[in-house]
């Protein structure tokens, strides 16, 4: 466990009446990581946080049981941490409260995810296409406990770095805004891999205007102070973006699609004001390397060893693979 709070209930605790909370402490809001280090280890490891929906599953074995992330780059020699974040899967224990739903929504994030357009799939998607892969994807979703709240995951991802030490840090999805507030805000992330992040950090006065869309999802910038967006220009950063995502700066029909046409392009926006400040940032689609076919979950698709593959080639031209 990283981080946390510890909330104490009102009035003095007394011994002899156990279900009189006054007094009692709960402590919660904090990180769950687990990890693996090799005997012999590159420098650098690699922290996982991973998106909305989901937790530390996304990074271990895939829906139709290959190795993911977790597996690949232990094997690589790096040491790896895979993070529940604060309020999610093994670290549920949260320090607000929150009813639960159980809103049936398999088919939106199917849509959302690039699968296909349900029940189809894509032509060229890069996923398992039998009925249980299927299953065992939409049973890895997982709720939130408390509110998704970016500064408790960014307060607990600083004390996983404190514990892990320098190394890479890896986020997906909706991982990706807690992310950038990790990188500003810890000199242990020594670099950034962000797998299509949800949204981008740009100086106060200088962020886009939100883009029209079909996705119930828009993509805003986030504002931050000029010190804070410098510090993202200290480091090496690479953001990834996979197959099926329309160009153009024009809503489609196709809300699954569309809501990372929007995301593309800020991504490019970013890219172009991080380097306007000297920043190494590179935003990359993996068709023009070649990889192809890949969804929103780039770390469990078919081709997924061709991801990491290039990631661990990117790390290596950064001298974060020693």
């Amino acid at each position: 466990m990283a981080g946390g709070k510890t909330v104490t209930a009102p009035g003095s605790y007394d011994g002899t009446k156990p279900t009189d909370f006054a007094g009692h402490t709960l402590h919660g809001d904090h990180a769950y990581v687990f990890w693996q280090k090799p005997v012999k280890a590159k420098k650098y490891g690699i922290v996982f946080l991973h998106g909305y929906g989901q937790s530390a599953k996304t990074w271990e074995t895939t829906p139709d049981g290959r190795d993911g992330f977790q597996n690949i780059f232990l094997a690589k020699g790096y040491a790896t941490y895979l993070v529940d974040e604060p309020r999610r899967g093994k670290a549920g224990r949260s320090a607000v409260p929150m009813h639960l739903t159980a809103q049936p929504d398999d088919q939106l994030w199917f849509n959302t995810f690039r699968i296909g357009e349900w029940p189809n799939y894509y032509d060229n998607v890069a996923v398992p296409k039998d009925k249980e892969s299927l299953s065992q994807f939409f049973h890895q979703m997982t709720p939130d406990t408390g509110a998704f709240d970016p500064a408790v995951i960014a307060d607990a991802m600083v004390a996983v770095f404190e514990k892990a030490g320098d190394g890479v840090l890896v986020t997906h999805s909706a991982g990706g805004g807690p992310g950038w507030d990790t990188a500003m805000r810890s000199p242990h992330v020594k670099g950034v891999i962000s797998l299509e992040p949800g949204t981008f950090p740009f100086p106060e006065g200088e962020v886009p205007e939100t883009e029209a869309t079909t996705s119930a999802f828009p993509a805003p910038g986030t504002p931050v102070p000029m010190a804070d967006f410098l510090k993202l220009t200290k480091i090496p950063i690479v953001v990834y973006f996979g197959d099926n995502i329309p160009t153009g700066d024009k809503p489609v029909e196709n809300w699954g699609q569309d809501n990372w046409r929007v995301r593309l392009n800020l991504a490019r926006k970013w890219e172009q004001v991080m380097k306007k400040y000297g920043g190494d940032a590179t935003v990359v689609y993996l068709p023009d390397m070649g990889i192809k076919g890949n969804t929103h979950f780039l770390m469990a698709d078919l081709n997924n060893e061709e991801v990491a593959d290039a990631m661990e080639k990117w790390m290596q031209e950064k001298g974060l693979s020693k």
